[in-house]
């Protein structure tokens, strides 16, 4: 079969990710896809959506055995690699059942971490879990989305395929010590290569990078899994994005400190990924925050698994760019996405540097992709440094391509921000118009430039004050 006919089942059972993958008999892809609820229908207020949305999304529980990293021979003296003596500690567990993998008070360094099923990975206060510096020791290459393009690269500092009920818990510290190593210098490595090869549908088992390609690795990244919680932990200096769930379901991350260093540094990356709550958590990027993403372009097109069903809640932001993030590599979709009571740029976390836009969404005519459905209320925030609200299909000067993006129903009300450029930026394209924008009950001070509203159609603004005038 020519690789311009594969179907979305050839590519995932030629990525490892059908013919027994999770993805296969969850039934979440399908429901995603035609972006309903559980009876079938849409309810009028979309926000009734949450309580479904949470009611599916259930935190792992584990077997009450502990395995110490230490009983394996982990020395937490800064200096020694652990990478064997933890690993055994996680295989142990997933063979005896499941249960916690102890990491205790001390700083053990390592290479790659292999999470499996029924796994706890618990850092304790006190504990500090910082990797290595050496690439080679994120050999093997395996299975990761880099960017939205399926390839066989470095594996994630901790990473798990095709596995189930894991969770990463405890009050401590996964220190990447990314500014340490060789990753700031590799920049973007070998994209061009892999855009082409995902743009001429070459299969996936031939989309070798790794050595020489110079393509840093995400902090945590989970393949095709079901069941994760990551709860309480710090996790600081990643060499690229910090937690990346692909292909998952059931996905909970709950009061995580994020403090990321490198360019690339995103927070939270849920990426073809649905039913994911998360709350209660302070992002302090390089990047965005919370981004939603499914596949760029021709491969992400070809596999056609969107983000869905999302609750973001109480939240810090401060970063780089965006708060709530779509895109820009969204060629699957996304679609109910809904965030409430949190804060962008707040005055007891200012972060390094201030949100560009409380909502982000960049797409442009190389990415195609639905987006349908993302909805904020009660966000709070100031010193906004460029527009915070923007939705964009022009982003990298609006593509080349004729896959033209779909952005509707976009919704945020009790929005209370000061400081910004400009409150609303909406700009579609002349082909594919943004839809079906309702922005209610909304203040904006302190702003610099009037909106911009181009290319769009059913934009409605009601009891929205920008520097204390009514617009709409």
């Amino acid at each position: 079969m020519s690789s311009s006919r594969h179907t979305r089942r050839d590519v995932l059972r030629g990525a490892g990710l059908a013919a027994g993958g999770l993805l296969t008999g969850t039934g979440f892809a399908t429901q995603a896809a035609a972006g309903v609820d559980a009876a079938g229908a849409k309810p009028p207020d979309q926000w009734r959506l949450v309580p479904h949305i949470l009611g599916r999304i259930r935190p792992p529980t584990f077997p009450a055995r502990v395995f110490p990293i230490t009983s394996y021979g982990a020395v937490g003296d800064g200096r020694r690699k652990n990478t064997a003596a933890i690993n055994d500690a996680i295989e142990d567990c997933g063979r005896s059942g499941g249960g916690r993998v102890l990491v205790p008070a001390g700083t053990f360094v390592t290479g790659g971490i292999r999470m499996r099923s029924g796994v706890d990975l618990h850092v304790a206060e006190g504990a500090m879990l910082k990797f290595s510096n050496d690439p080679k020791d994120f050999l093997p290459l395996v299975l990761v989305r880099w960017e939205g393009t399926l390839c066989y690269n470095y594996q994630s500092f901790i990473y798990a395929h095709r596995q189930e009920n894991m969770a990463i818990t405890g009050s401590g510290t996964i220190d990447g010590d990314a500014p340490n190593g060789p990753w700031p210098g590799w920049g973007a490595g070998s994209t061009p290569e892999l855009r082409k090869m995902g743009e001429d549908g070459v299969p996936v088992e031939q989309r070798i990078m790794g050595e020489g390609k110079r393509m840093r690795p995400n902090m945590i990244q989970f393949v095709d899994c079901r069941n994760l919680l990551v709860r309480d932990v710090h996790l600081r200096n990643p060499a690229m994005w910090t937690l990346h769930p692909v292909f998952c379901t059931n996905v909970t991350v709950r009061n995580v400190h994020i403090h990321s260093t490198n360019s690339q540094g995103d927070g939270v990356d849920l990426d073809s990924t649905s039913y994911a709550h998360v709350a209660g958590s302070r992002f302090d990027t390089n990047d965005d925050c919370v981004v939603l993403k499914s596949g760029r372009d021709a491969d992400g097109r070809r596999i056609g698994i969107p983000t869905s069903f999302v609750v973001v809640e109480r939240c810090k932001f401060a970063g780089r760019w965006g708060g709530i993030t779509v895109g820009s590599e969204s060629s699957g979709g996304v679609h109910d996405v809904f965030c409430r009571d949190c804060e962008v740029n707040p005055p007891d976390f200012p972060g390094r540097y201030p949100v560009k836009h409380a909502l982000y969404i960049k797409t442009n005519s190389d990415r195609g992709g639905v987006v349908d459905g993302v909805h904020l209320r009660n966000i709070k925030g100031r010193n906004v440094e460029r527009e915070v609200l923007y939705a964009s299909m022009y982003y990298n000067g609006g593509g080349s391509g004729k896959h033209y993006p779909t952005l509707k129903n976009l919704t945020v009300d009790g929005m209370t921000v000061t400081g910004g450029r400009k409150a609303i930026h909406l700009d579609g394209l002349p082909e594919s118009n943004i839809r079906d924008v309702t922005i209610t009950n909304s203040d904006f001070t302190g702003i610099a430039e009037k909106n911009t509203i181009r290319n769009t159609g059913n934009v409605v603004l009601r009891g929205v004050r920008v520097n204390g005038e009514p617009v709409g």
